[in-house]
């Protein structure tokens, strides 16, 4: 058991050769063995898979970016699956601080905007709130930020 209490600060960042897959409009968009989790203080995982690891056509540049004290600056991407859009739902830092330069180009997501996201076939919880995006597996316990008021810790 991981307690996310116990994750760094700043993050780390750790390879993982765990099954991460992502369905979205009722088909698998992305799925891969080859994959990063960035592992913060009071934060679960987020996972960044390379761009290979999604269909082709999945993943659609949209506008608009943000910044990470940590890794830089993130571009948007739209998720697309089957017949179904996630708007602005995946993320990727193209040019990424020295620390975190082995995640270039690869993509993260929220779990809560598709349809559903796995860890070794295990249906992950997303982190709540609107700005997170960890994924939450039986493996690892809380508290974590992204419920209202819990911000600033």
């Amino acid at each position: 058991m991981e307690r996310a209490a116990d994750y760094p600060r700043p993050p780390r960042l750790e390879r993982s050769s765990r099954r991460v897959r992502v369905v979205l409009g009722g088909e698998t968009i992305a799925d891969t063995t080859d994959a990063w989790r960035v592992l913060e203080t009071f934060h679960p995982p987020s996972w960044y898979l390379p761009p290979e690891a999604f269909r082709p056509g999945s993943l659609r540049p949209t506008s608009g970016g943000s910044f990470c004290e940590w890794k830089g600056h993130a571009r948007y991407f739209d998720l697309i699956g089957g017949q179904t859009s996630a708007l602005r739902s995946a993320w990727s830092y193209p040019d990424p601080t020295p620390a975190f330069a082995a995640i270039a180009g690869h993509v993260a997501l929220y779990a809560g905007r598709v349809d559903a996201c796995f860890v070794d076939e295990e249906q992950v919880r997303p982190q709540e709130g609107p700005f997170y995006g960890g994924w939450i597996t039986s493996d690892v316990e809380g508290p974590f930020k992204g419920a209202p008021g819990t911000e600033g810790w």
